[in-house]
């Protein structure tokens, strides 16, 4: 019997919380009819476990790779609609005119990717619709999901050695590789994406759909994106300061997406206050903006926030005070504090002192 969703894994996330935090938020303070907002969805992790309780959702992130993922979640394909897209992508591909392609990549490429792998790849991230159609953008996720990993371990991730939550830099990793004789894999798309699309759906996606932004969760009261008139609930968990950009861990996935074959800064976006102890609060204080705007009377709100030298009590005192930025009346439940464990940076940055404590914070909203 299998427990879990499996639907939750198809693209793990740097910096990403388990489903059992929204499991618990969302079965806590909703009902099911209820709507239930995430502003910073990442891997979508809120917005699937909502649905799969009965509850609507809406979410956004200004993330591609985010947007991507999420919306396959909670608007997958029938399994026989993407396994016949799927069939049909495969018997369009004409090998000579994407292996020529793929041999113009830059040098971090050709060790990423066996050239028959890395052809492949190319001829999909041309070919998929993934903002289009909800068939594509599932087959879109399923191969950001096994775009990198420890294909030593596993047969069914497409790159040389890396880890699978996050792209290492190119440099680094050409060099990484040269220097242990580390050659790429000679995988075939197709069938790994394949054998993921048939792994996935042992478990049934939820009935229910979500409105998927990609958007800055600023733009949220705007009146661009037609929005519920009844949210009674945010959980979320806004990037943590100075932890992680994005646009540089996800680099090679961007890329896969249509960006650059390099990692860019401010690409996707400008905003890089997550990165500045000077201007974190005032990245805060925008999302109280946001969800004071957006959020029904009596509502709550559920923040996990964490950050490099960030201890629980200004965690807690900061969402407080910025929380009057909301116009709401806004009231502090419950906190708590957890030490991370088995932090992720440690798979690859082994000994590195990162973010120690993450903190959760319950307000209801007037």
């Amino acid at each position: 019997m299998i427990d879990r969703n499996r639907f939750h894994s198809i693209c793990p996330y740097f910096a990403m919380f388990p489903e059992s935090f929204a499991e618990h938020w969302v079965g806590k303070l909703t009902k099911p009819g209820d709507v239930v907002l995430d502003p910073f969805c990442g891997r979508g992790t809120t917005p699937f476990q909502s649905l799969l309780m009965n509850r609507r959702a809406v979410a956004c992130d200004v993330n591609p790779v985010a947007y991507c993922i999420t919306k396959a979640k909670t608007d997958a394909p029938q399994r026989k609609t993407a396994l016949v897209r799927l069939k049909g992508y495969e018997q369009g591909y004409k090998k000579k005119r994407w292996l020529d392609r793929f041999d113009e990549l830059p040098e971090f490429f050709h060790w990423a990717f066996h050239r028959e792998t890395g052809a492949q790849l190319l001829y999909l991230r041309d070919s998929l619709d993934w903002k289009g159609t909800s068939s594509d953008c599932m087959l879109m996720a399923l191969a950001l999901g096994c775009l990198h990993g420890e294909s030593h371990k596993s047969e069914n991730f497409l790159s040389n050695r890396m880890p699978r939550t996050i792209s290492t830099k190119p440099d680094y990793s050409v060099r990484f590789w040269k220097e242990r004789k580390l050659n790429p894999p000679e995988r075939d798309v197709f069938q790994i994406i394949r054998h993921w699309l048939e792994y996935r759906y042992q478990t049934e996606p939820p009935a229910g759909r979500c409105d998927v932004h990609l958007m800055d969760m600023r733009e949220l009261p705007w009146g661009k994106v037609s929005l519920p008139k009844s949210i009674r609930c945010a959980v979320t968990s806004p990037p943590y300061l100075n932890v992680t950009s994005y646009e540089e861990d996800q680099w090679l996935r961007l890329w896969f997406l249509g960006g650059e074959t390099r990692p860019r800064k401010g690409q996707y976006s400008i905003d890089d206050r997550h990165l500045r102890r000077d201007r974190y609060w005032d990245m805060i204080a925008d999302l109280w903006r946001s969800l004071g705007a957006v959020l029904d009377e009596k509502s709550h709100v559920v923040i996990r926030m964490g950050g490099k030298g960030l201890t629980p009590k200004e965690i807690v005192n900061g969402l407080v005070a910025t929380s009057d930025f909301s116009k709401r009346r806004i009231r502090l439940i419950e906190h708590q504090t957890t030490t991370i464990k088995n932090r992720q940076t440690n798979s690859f940055t082994p000994g590195t002192t990162g973010c120690l404590v993450e903190v959760d914070c319950h307000f209801s909203v007037a």
